[in-house]
């Protein structure tokens, strides 16, 4: 196996395993959802809670060459703030309780949104990357100039 992830299909839905198989490829919610590999569909994703395996045990997928890095939290931190912020503005305009309630309310509650929603997030975003062909640091080159 190459150090590079294997390329996407090309129609984006079916993928050739190495079994010779053809196998319907996961979307990325499913993907998501149950740590599904992006090209066979089989449950391998993860290793752990949030943390990838090295590769697939079925098809072979090296996940090592995929990098999602800090997006799926980021994402996660950005959209539960945006929801937290506003449960807390109308809880406040409600009700008004003392800032210990908040604390004890939204400081739990975010960080188990973002614990209990990363799995997730990673890997659709990992689906993602394999669908889209995404590779880092990959620039098209200019086109040539015509005359």
């Amino acid at each position: 196996m190459s150090d590079t992830p294997d390329p996407a299909p090309a129609d984006g839905v079916t993928a050739a395993t190495t079994t010779g198989a053809t196998t319907i490829a996961p979307t990325p919610v499913q993907a998501g959802l149950r740590g599904l590999c992006p090209r066979c569909g089989k449950p391998t994703l993860f290793a752990g809670w949030a943390r990838f395996a090295d590769r697939c045990a079925a098809c072979g997928l090296d996940f090592a060459g995929f990098n999602v890095g800090d997006g799926p939290a980021a994402f996660l931190t950005l959209i539960l703030g945006a929801i937290v912020v506003g449960l807390a503005i109308w809880l406040e305009l409600a009700v008004g309780p003392p800032l210990w309630v908040h604390m004890l309310i939204w400081i739990p509650f975010t960080a188990a949104g973002v614990i209990g929603s990363l799995r997730i997030a990673k890997g659709a975003m990992m689906a993602l990357e394999y669908h889209n062909a995404a590779r880092e640091g990959r620039i098209a080159p200019p086109a040539p100039n015509l005359p």
